[in-house]
């Protein structure tokens, strides 16, 4: 099932690379009529490389700069090992540059798709579709144009808006709040020619990785939940009056379990999913278990391929796994470890060091070992230093030849759409009434926990919804976008040994133009503070 959605998704052209670079060379055309999309097939595969591109950066990179900058996620060196000049670190302790080698990437990236969503606007006009497929087809592509917008507004802030192709002058900078507009009018535009989730399983695979009503009104919920911090100018019934909107849907739910969202095999079948990046072994881009996993329990977990021994997640960050019964506390890795069951959770057989009699320990602790900064060392004791996760669960078949995650991984989910409503009313607005009921933000946090078996709050406030959001949406790609809008982006929490500190600045909420870019193009400004 997978294959078959990604070859209609994914299918890469060579017509449709593309260079950030150069924006001053006057182009024509990429396009003259040895080349121009001729059949339908020769046309998806062109629509498809608007998805290959997305996933190609998502699951590293740009979960990189959202997670490593955060306390959800670290990537400590081991005696030297795992440092790649410092860029881990860099983004730990609030000290990168322009020259950041994810700044640049996900900049380009970004705009990568957004020129291939540009180009393929000018093709879908020029395709001869009937009026109906023509507008349906501009939906699809101007809702990915926007996803791919909001990346670099949450990221960068001010950035150029480009809907032309080929691009007419030099694109300049743009203020931030008239991004956030150009992405709302867009979405609400669009949003009438997107299909909806239905009951009807063939038409939700087809739907699956694409933009529907579903994306439109759970995006225009985040970047309303988040006017406040790009805007200046709080939206907060408007992102409870968007979050109703995905729920009015009821082919939309709560999966039974949690873990299901997450396993190798998910896909169009889970019910809550709302937008996801399709992966598998074909695939490039998620790396979650190469780089997360310990792999001293490879062979437990029945695959033996070598992987990363550094990322992991701070003990401040784990303490927040603290609620009796939950099931989410067991995506992480910690303390004495046990064979798995092969169901998500594990029996009583102990894991032991290769050649030893003595069970793997995982410890919490991270301990850094100066003068080397943010190093743990190389001991045996110091590389079972930091609680790893498993919620993209270890996928064998695939890691075996390619050290590759197929599990795909959620943008959007239900769960996060109810605890943004949740947060939005907290802040101010109004509880309102959906599929005949009454959702307050105690309602709506105890149907998330209680999905996962975690013990139901009897209230809930502000601080305790950073709290949830941080044990529901671990390592989904939103740590650093919650903790902006709490004001939390700056807080320290010290390791053991530590020799450097964070950069408390807050114009690190937002990242720096890279420096290729400003050489390339006299019209950009760099973001304060760079």
């Amino acid at each position: 099932m997978k294959k078959k959605i990604l070859l209609v998704l994914m299918t890469l052209t060579v017509v449709l690379t593309y260079s950030c670079k150069k924006l001053d060379v006057p182009v024509e055309s990429q396009f003259v009529a040895s080349n121009f999309p001729k059949t339908l097939s020769d046309y998806n595969a062109s629509v498809g490389a608007i998805y290959s591109n997305l996933s190609s950066n998502f699951a590293v990179p740009y979960w990189r700069m959202q997670e490593l900058a955060t306390d959800e996620a670290i990537l400590p060196a081991r005696d030297g090992n795992f440092d790649d000049g410092g860029q881990y670190r860099q983004l730990h302790y609030h000290t990168w540059t322009s020259d950041h080698p994810n700044v640049t990437t996900i900049w380009q990236w970004a705009y990568s798709g957004i020129m291939t969503c540009n180009r393929l606007i000018n093709i879908t006009n020029s395709f001869g579709f009937t009026p109906a497929d023509k507008t349906a087809k501009l939906a699809e592509i101007r809702g990915m144009r926007a996803l791919y917008y909001f990346f670099l507004m949450d990221l960068y802030g001010n950035v150029p808006i480009i809907t032309d192709y080929p691009v007419t002058g030099i694109p300049a900078t743009q203020p931030r709040a008239k991004v956030f507009q150009f992405i709302e009018s867009e979405l609400l535009s669009i949003e009438q020619q997107l299909p909806a989730k239905t009951n009807v399983v063939a038409s939700n695979v087809l739907q699956y990785g694409r933009p529907t009503k579903g994306m439109v009104f759970a995006l225009l919920s985040k970047i309303y939940l988040n006017a406040a911090v790009y805007t200046n100018v709080p939206r907060y019934p408007d992102a409870v009056a968007m979050a109703d909107s995905v729920m009015a849907n009821t082919n939309y739910g709560l999966d039974a379990r949690y873990r299901d969202i997450f396993l190798p095999n998910n896909g169009p079948q889970i019910r809550e999913t709302i937008f996801a990046i399709p992966y598998d072994q074909q695939i490039p881009g998620n790396q979650f278990t190469r780089f997360g996993f310990f792999y001293y329990l490879v062979n437990a977990y029945g695959f033996n391929v070598g992987l990363s021994i550094a990322m992991s997640t701070t003990p401040e960050f784990y303490n927040r796994f603290n609620l009796p019964g939950d099931f989410r506390t067991t995506t992480w890795l910690s303390g004495p470890q046990f064979a798995p069951d092969g169901n998500g959770g594990f029996t009583t057989q102990p894991i032991y060091y290769p050649n030893t009699t003595t069970q793997v320990v995982i410890n919490p602790v991270l301990t850094l070992v100066p003068p080397k900064p943010m190093d743990l060392g190389n001991t045996l004791a110091s590389q079972s230093e930091g609680v790893r996760s498993i919620k993209y669960y270890p996928d064998p078949a695939i890691i075996q030849a390619t050290r590759l995650n197929g599990n795909d991984v959620p943008v959007l989910r239900l769960a996060d759409v109810m605890l943004m409503k949740a947060e939005a009313i907290l802040r101010g607005a109004q509880p309102t009434v959906v599929n005949g009921e009454m959702q307050t933000p105690l309602l709506l946090v105890n149907r998330v926990r209680a999905r996962s078996g975690a013990q139901l709050a009897t209230s809930i406030d502000l601080n305790g919804m950073l709290d949830e959001r941080a044990r529901e949406l671990s390592w989904e790609g939103w740590r650093r976008n919650d903790l902006i809008r709490f004001g939390q982006f700056e807080v320290e929490y010290p390791l053991p040994n530590d020799v450097l500190s964070m950069d408390k600045s807050t114009f690190r909420r937002l990242y720096p133009v890279p420096t290729t870019e400003l050489k390339l193009n006299g019209s950009l400004i760099q973001n304060p503070g760079y």
